[in-house]
């Protein structure tokens, strides 16, 4: 019979050789290691989430959420662990319990951004939002597009070849190519708006579609809103970035956490209650939602007149209001196709 100390020696060694089978990619000789770690000790935490990874990547789900349970007993307090049990029970399609494991990732870990990621997917099913943006580019074919911030250039990289597009960031960092009619303004969209001919620009055409996809913070949105709706039609369709916040933290105003929609949610609230003339929902896409906002009226001041007091008003809302009802307060539509198609009639 081993000691204790000379069971434990066995058992760390075994694992470290498995570590390095797993890194390696040879799962076969892992998954052997593993089995002699937990041979020696059977309350091996690591050792029992390593084999879950063996299984996992073998396809064999069931036989993983039991090694990830039993690491997870074992060492309740590691992220990681429960986090690795989210996404097994997310290949069975047992969504709740993936969810609840998420939670549980994340009240130890509240940055673990593929958490994050994985929660906003659970909660959110369905095609991503920029497959959407480009689904709704086609179903539009908008004869103008203008985007509000565009970072990277994902987004209005999806307009179409015959769409005036204009894109506008402070910092742009484009790095796919654009279409041949896209074009972006290195500026604010308040310098935008106030300074540039936007009527002349857009060859005397309304804007058929525009993306806020900016700040993160509720009163800029609101702003871009105002403008940019000055140049639409009653036709026109807008759409909002990052409308339905996973949680509290990811939230804030200010940044907390790499996974982050900032207050946006806001808008939608203000939408509803002061312009009632609109038509506004929410699709439930994954990361953080998308805003369709319909029934577009140009000459509304509704906004405009009352700025200063809106945005003083829903600085002092707090994410708690959405307690009672997040789907309904936000306007939550289905992400499914046929559903979208009539939210843009």
């Amino acid at each position: 019979m081993f000691s204790i100390g000379r069971k434990s020696r066995v058992a760390q060694d075994a694992f470290e050789a498995g570590v390095v089978a797993f890194k390696a990619g040879d799962h076969a000789a892992a998954a052997e290691h593993f089995a002699r770690a937990l041979k020696a000790d059977p309350e091996h935490a690591a050792a029992h989430q390593y084999a879950g990874g063996v299984a996992f990547h073998a396809g064999r789900y069931r036989e993983a959420i039991e090694g990830f349970q039993r690491a997870c007993r074992l060492a309740p307090d590691s992220a990681q662990c429960h986090f690795d049990l989210a996404l097994a029970h997310a290949k069975v399609s047992d969504i709740e319990a993936a969810r609840r494991s998420c939670e549980t990732s994340l009240s130890l870990a509240p940055g673990m951004a593929s958490a994050h990621n994985l929660l906003a997917d659970l909660t959110l099913p369905g095609a991503w939002y920029l497959d959407l943006l480009a689904r709704i580019q086609s179903h539009l074919k908008p004869r103008t597009y203008v985007e509000i911030g565009v970072a990277e250039g994902e987004s209005i990289a999806l307009a179409q070849p015959e769409t005036l597009a204009i894109g506008v960031d402070p910092e742009p960092k484009i790095a796919r190519p654009l279409g041949p009619r896209a074009s972006v303004r290195a500026m604010t969209s308040d310098d935008y708006f106030g300074k540039c001919d936007v009527a002349g620009e857009l060859g005397g055409l309304p804007i058929d579609l525009a993306f806020i996809d900016g700040m993160h913070r509720f009163e800029f949105a609101l702003r871009d809103f105002v403008n940019l709706e000055k140049h639409c039609s009653s036709r026109s369709t807008i759409l909002i970035h990052d409308c339905y916040p996973l949680n509290a933290l990811t939230a804030q105003r200010e940044r907390q956490t790499t996974f982050w929609s900032g207050d946006i949610w806001r808008l939608i609230l203000i939408l509803r209650k002061y312009r009632p003339d609109l038509r506004v929902n929410v699709i439930a896409t994954a990361p953080t939602g998308l805003g369709v906002v319909r029934g577009l009226d140009p000459s509304s001041t509704a906004l405009g007149e009352r700025m200063g007091e809106i945005v003083r008003e829903y600085l002092a809302t707090d994410y708690s209001v959405l307690d009672a009802d997040k789907a309904g307060m936000l306007a939550l539509a289905p992400n499914d196709w046929e559903r979208i198609k009539a939210l843009l009639a």
